[in-house]
């Protein structure tokens, strides 16, 4: 099944190149439109139906944080994915509000674009197979995401506390329906700290609690604790405590 889509984008090179550089057809993406601004878009999404937006953040007459917020105010289910060359993340932040869940910075990478619009892909799918259950996923985005970037930092920190041993960014994504890439943007942008430094903070903190416990061995521990491979923890453990773990053992 194939999905209608446009591209907004103020600059005609990059625009272009959005709309040529990606093999739109195999991926079920049908390129309706291009467009300069927001206006532009919004005037013709009125008109058409429109699956797909997208969306540079920064445009002349109307941006896309603002194309977003018609969007959503009027309840209009497009799916937007915002592509910016502004490393600041309160643009993503604010897109929150407004549902949006997929960002790219420029230049785009090609595999990163074929990633986003396979996932989108299959929501699309899901959706018009179920639209009861899509309807019952969006809503629990919303619970979890909008307007409280928050609620999604503290719903993926549990995530990690409870997984520590096999979690991963993609799964945590999946639990607040979000993209890897956006997840840890926003991850960093609120705690300060990139989502794998944090698994390993408290994948190290767990080590530390077990090894109070003398009747396990140290690479048993290791692998209780997400490291498969005994050398791998004891690097990870000595690259955050200082000392490796026989040498923290030793000391006690």
């Amino acid at each position: 099944m194939s999905y209608k889509m446009i591209i907004v984008e103020d600059e005609s090179e990059i625009r272009e190149g959005l709309f040529t550089c990606f093999p739109w057809d195999k991926l079920d993406f049908e390129i309706v439109g291009l467009f300069e601004n927001g206006k532009q878009a919004l005037d013709y999404i009125l008109q058409n139906k429109v699956d797909v937006v997208f969306c540079d953040v920064k445009m002349p007459v109307m941006s896309g944080i603002d194309l977003a917020r018609v969007l959503f105010l009027n309840n209009i289910p497009v799916k937007i994915v915002f592509i910016s060359g502004y490393q600041d993340f309160e643009f993503a932040q604010k897109a929150m509000k407004y549902g949006v869940r997929y960002y790219i910075t420029k230049p785009a990478t090609y595999d990163e674009v074929i990633e986003i619009f396979g996932l989108i892909k299959k929501e699309l799918d899901l959706q018009s197979k179920n639209p009861q259950t899509h309807s019952e996923e969006v809503k629990k985005q919303d619970l979890i995401s909008i307007d409280n970037p928050e609620n999604v930092i503290e719903t993926v920190k549990e995530y990690i506390k409870r997984n520590y041993k096999e979690a991963t960014l993609e799964d945590a994504a999946k639990l607040v329906y979000m993209n890897p890439y956006y997840l840890s943007r926003l991850f960093k942008c609120k705690t300060g700290k990139n989502f794998s430094d944090y698994l390993i903070e408290v994948r190290m903190r767990k080590a530390l609690q077990l090894m109070k416990i003398p009747m396990y061995k140290l690479h048993e521990i290791g692998e209780m604790v997400g490291y498969k491979n005994p050398k791998n923890f004891t690097r990870a453990f000595k690259k955050y405590f200082g000392k490796s773990p026989s040498e923290f053992v030793q000391e006690r």
